[in-house]
């Protein structure tokens, strides 16, 4: 294996360039302390804000604006070499930082509905400037039933650590505690299994070594069921006690009204998806006659041999820029500048996080992490993280900073919209039908992956949630049982339900993050219909779509959409989804 260079070893033009936010550490530690005045200040106006309204939310958004500068700079200096000290330490006060804002600004919303409903309008109305804070006000009379006074907000501010309290025994358990056993490789090594290697072992081309990390890794992970049970019911517990204090019928209610998506939303995914259970039957009936048997731990395995071409990130730039040369000058344009001007990090190193995402502030220009290696999965996260990118540039380039953060419920549109077109460009111009059936079967599991595996995680979630409302005590075997039961329920009749998947429940981080999995599949639902709309109709769809770039928070996620051309209140968005899942899997049977 090779060693991972030092970061003083990467070439300076594959790192991101932080200077150009803060050139020094001094500068971002003066900032720091100005950050902590504004948040005082902001508090301090709390007394007076009838009076000055517009004065107040103008020192407000000032001060988010560079709490969120100081607090990106902080963590992208410490995602780029986690053993620097000097990193730990500014990564800490910056989180220290993120929770005193919370508990300075919370009584904003309070404050505003207890100067009335009619007396805002008139505000808005007549005093001058007021009425670019018109829809963030707005938003805060939507939930007027739901905010509670300023004294109960700063309290339920305070909570909020509390309520973090299940997902870190959760991270820290299952990532710094547990062992999940070790395995011999194909070499014949002994090597260990983790969460992070699971799916890696699950793609091994050997069967054996499929099978035992998969029953070695969950023998160990059952062994803390009820630990791990306790931790997830401790999470749903939560959220039902903040719901209740914020007067929600549900859980659900409360996560999906922070943004206003309809629940029909919620249920429209699931529902549609299991009208089109038999395509993802014939997905396994395929994967079984290409593999003979079919178990839980032969679904990650590629159908066909590993694409093994090696690609150089300039490789990678060139086949991004050609595949995305649909989206305009304009947009090919911004991709460029991004290339060439350091918005990305782009090889490991020693101590560097892994994965890889997009982030940036309002004051900067966006960034990008890589841990790039050269393979064709690399070149799909380039495509996907610059789609994040250029959604963040033209957003923050055209709304003010109170309105430039697009929400969750639509950021994974443009990400999943750019790997989309990358892989119907690749498949247009790929001759070699072995490369093509590669293809195939990468943009199939894309859709297993999402569109079926993450509405199933969506269901999970509806229905322990709805026992814990309904005082049900989430015990170890009732979860197992449940999850068990959605996998049969999902993958069919041709597949061997092996009991080992019925803790996989256990190990899945974003169910601490309730009712957020779903935007996953409504998010690749929409990316698939608008990258459609692009190729077929060019000028006017990618008219469309790039105001819905340029929105921001501008108008609610589902509105943005329609702006796009995709509603997703409606079933329609999904069926044609799985309308093309169905099309790719009618070409893969044809090539095997």
């Amino acid at each position: 294996m090779n060693q991972l260079k030092k970061r003083s070893e990467i070439d300076v033009q594959h790192k991101w360039d932080l200077e150009a936010m803060y050139e020094t550490k001094e500068q971002w530690a003066e900032d720091y302390a100005y950050a902590e005045q504004l948040l005082d200040q902001v508090f301090e106006q709390r007394v007076t804000m009838k009076e000055h309204l517009k004065e107040t939310l103008d020192q407000y958004y000032k001060a988010l604006r560079l709490v969120d500068k100081v607090y990106v700079y902080a963590s992208q200096h410490h995602d780029q070499d986690t053993a620097d000290s000097k990193g730990q330490e500014m990564f800490m006060k910056a989180q220290n930082l993120s929770v005193k804002t919370g508990t300075k600004t919370s009584y904003i919303k309070p404050e505003i509905l207890s100067l009335g409903e009619e007396w805002l309008e008139h505000a808005i109305q007549t005093e001058e400037g007021l009425d670019y804070y018109e829809r963030m006000i707005k938003e805060i009379i939507r939930q007027h039933d739901h905010v509670r006074s300023a004294e109960v907000e700063e309290m339920l501010a305070d909570a909020g650590d509390l309520g973090q309290a299940p997902k870190d025994i959760f991270t820290f358990l299952t990532n710094a505690d547990m062992r999940f056993g070790e395995i011999l490789d194909e070499n014949g090594a002994t090597v260990p299994v983790t969460s992070g290697n699971l799916v890696v072992f699950l793609e091994n081309q050997n069967r054996e070594i499929r099978k035992t990390a998969f029953e070695t890794y969950y023998k160990h992970l059952a062994m803390f069921k009820n630990t791990v049970a306790a931790s997830y019911y401790a999470n749903i517990k939560q959220a039902v006690f903040f719901a209740k204090a914020r007067r929600y019928p549900s859980t659900r209610a409360m996560y999906l009204d922070n943004v206003n998506i309809p629940e029909q939303v919620y249920d429209n995914l699931i529902e549609t998806v299991h009208e089109h259970m038999d395509s993802m039957y014939r997905y396994v009936q395929l994967r079984k006659r290409v593999l003979e048997e079919v178990h839980m731990y032969d679904i990650y395995v590629p159908l066909v041999s590993e694409e093994t071409s090696q690609y150089t990130i300039e490789e990678a730039k060139q086949i991004v820029l050609d595949a995305l040369s649909v989206m305009g000058e304009d947009y090919t344009n911004i991709l460029k500048e991004g290339f060439e001007n350091r918005w990305i990090d782009v090889y490991p190193n020693g101590g560097k996080r892994t994965g890889a995402y997009s982030w940036g502030c309002y004051d900067s220009h966006p960034y990008v992490l890589l841990n790039f290696q050269g393979t064709l999965d690399d070149v799909f996260t380039l495509a996907h993280e610059m789609g994040h990118s250029i959604h963040s540039y033209y957003s923050h380039k055209t709304q003010g900073f109170a309105y430039a953060s697009y929400e969750i419920f639509v950021a994974e549109v443009a990400s999943i919209c750019n790997e989309a077109l990358l892989m119907k460009y690749l498949l247009a111009n790929t001759k070699d039908p072995k490369q093509k059936a590669y293809l195939l079967n990468q943009f199939l599991d894309k859709f297993k992956g999402t569109m079926f595996r993450q509405t199933m995680f969506a269901e999970f979630e509806r229905e322990t949630h709805r026992l814990v409302e309904n005082n049900v005590p989430l015990t170890a075997d009732l979860l197992c049982q449940t999850y068990k039961q959605l996998n049969e329920q999902y993958f069919g009749s041709d597949i061997i339900v092996d009991d080992e998947i019925s803790m996989e429940w256990a190990r899945i981080p974003h169910f601490y993050r309730p009712f957020y999995v779903y935007q996953y599949a409504t998010g690749f639902a929409a990316a698939i219909a608008l990258s459609s709309r692009i190729l077929k109709e060019r000028g006017s769809a990618l008219e469309d779509y790039k105001k819905f770039l340029k929105g921001g928070c501008s108008m609610d996620a589902i509105d943005l959409l329609k702006t796009a051309g995709v509603d997703m209140t409606k079933p329609e968005p999904i069926k044609e989804a799985l309308d093309v899942f169905e099309q790719l899997l009618n070409d893969l049977e044809q090539i095997l």
